[in-house]
């Protein structure tokens, strides 16, 4: 019988695979040199059109990083799809958390306001991939030593 029934359920375990699948249609772009200028020229595209802020300009550096971005995140993504379990939702969660904080941060810096809508995707997520965890520790009775 599972520690936590709740981590393993299938509602928790298909959370996961939605999140991984989210993941992948997502960073899918990002992943070589040449999807990514497709990928940088419709989001330079759609910030002119809608007036939501200045796409930063294309440089060797910008696209090493998504690529680098890109790559991780789709063969993390394939994972989970594969084999969601509850210990990859776990670390999802934490790592969601930790690239909201990084997100917030370049919106403040003022990058396009499009990325808010990802933020929250990100940020829905984290949370929910992690509360189970959380509630799962706060109710594990305690051993004495």
């Amino acid at each position: 019988m599972p520690l936590f029934p709740s981590l393993t359920s299938p509602s928790y375990l298909r959370l996961v695979r939605v999140s991984a699948r989210y993941d992948l249609f997502v960073a899918a772009g990002f992943a070589t040199p040449w999807t990514y200028e497709l990928v940088h020229r419709a989001l330079t595209a759609l910030t002119e059109t809608f007036g939501l802020g200045t796409h930063p300009a294309l440089t060797p550096m910008e696209i090493l990083y998504a690529n680098l971005m890109g790559s991780l995140i789709v063969v993390w993504s394939v994972l989970r799809i594969r084999r969601p379990s509850a210990e990859y939702g776990l670390y999802d969660g934490a790592s969601r958390v930790l690239f909201s904080l990084g997100m917030a941060y370049a919106l403040a810096g003022g990058l396009p306001s499009y990325l808010w809508a990802f933020l929250a995707i990100e940020l829905t997520f984290g949370i929910t991939q992690l509360a189970p965890w959380l509630r799962a520790a706060l109710t594990r009775p305690q051993t004495s030593s």
